[in-house]
């Protein structure tokens, strides 16, 4: 009798067992095969050392769900696997929009690079918060101008990712000045290094000064509103609170 494939697209969180989600830890066991980008694969082999592992080199995304569909076509359950939560900046999209609906596709929550960051540092997305990728590789860099402007006007806290982006080094000072044009020099900036992992790392610093420390791929920039403030050496985003109750 023919078996009909499955595929999981999980969001595997920072990379540790103990910040995995258990659906997505279980549909990873419950998987024949899991396949994704070769970082996330190291991330997680130790704990699935019985099952077929496939690395994936950067860029190779498209392929990558193909590979993942035509294994599930196979008869086989898949699960293809992003860092974070697989709807943000992941997998999921671009699986759904590969699949016809001969295979099932079940979609896998994470916990995000954002809510993990957001956690070490203290409570820095308390209000209202926006995510901006500053590549442009599939993101034209003046539109990705354009919503720093919109999110810096409307005073919201703002989490920015750098990647690689098409020889452009300079997305972060870029986007910095921008920021500068809207927010006080001494607005409250976490930086976040490798969260989640061994050598994880933070410093809290200001809007001025955030350049001063090195930022690159495996880092979160969090950049605080107008009332964001440091407290006991966590950075808080107050929620409003204070501004009703007494305490």
């Amino acid at each position: 009798m023919y078996k009909k494939g499955k595929i999981y697209v999980v969001g595997i969180g920072p990379g540790k067992k103990q910040d995995m989600t258990y659906r997505a830890y279980k549909a990873m066991e419950n998987s024949d095969v899991i396949i994704g980008y070769k970082t996330y694969i190291n991330l997680i082999k130790e704990y699935f050392e019985n099952k077929e592992l496939i690395n994936s080199p950067m860029k190779k995304e498209v392929d990558r769900c193909q590979d993942a569909l035509n294994i599930a076509m196979e008869g086989k359950t898949v699960s293809l696997i992003s860092s974070g939560d697989a709807g943000v900046y992941g997998m999921a999209g671009i699986m759904l929009e590969i699949v016809d609906d001969s295979i099932e596709v079940e979609i896998i929550s994470g916990v995000t690079a954002t809510n993990a960051a957001g956690s070490v540092v203290g409570a820095p997305i308390m209000h209202d918060y926006v995510t901006i990728s500053l590549s442009d590789l599939l993101t034209d860099w003046e539109l990705i101008k354009k919503r720093l402007e919109k999110a810096e006007q409307g005073d919201f806290v703002v989490r920015k990712k750098k990647k690689k982006s098409r020889g452009r080094t300079t997305q972060i000072e870029e986007a910095r000045d921008i920021m500068l044009k809207h927010k006080s020099k001494s607005t409250v900036v976490a930086i976040a290094k490798n969260i989640g992992r061994d050598d994880e790392e933070y410093v809290l610093t200001t809007l001025e000064q955030m350049l001063n420390y090195d930022i690159d791929m495996s880092t979160i920039v969090i950049i605080g509103n107008s009332n964001t403030f440091i407290k006991n050496g966590k950075m808080i985003t107050p929620r409003g609170y204070k501004g009703k109750y007494d305490y």
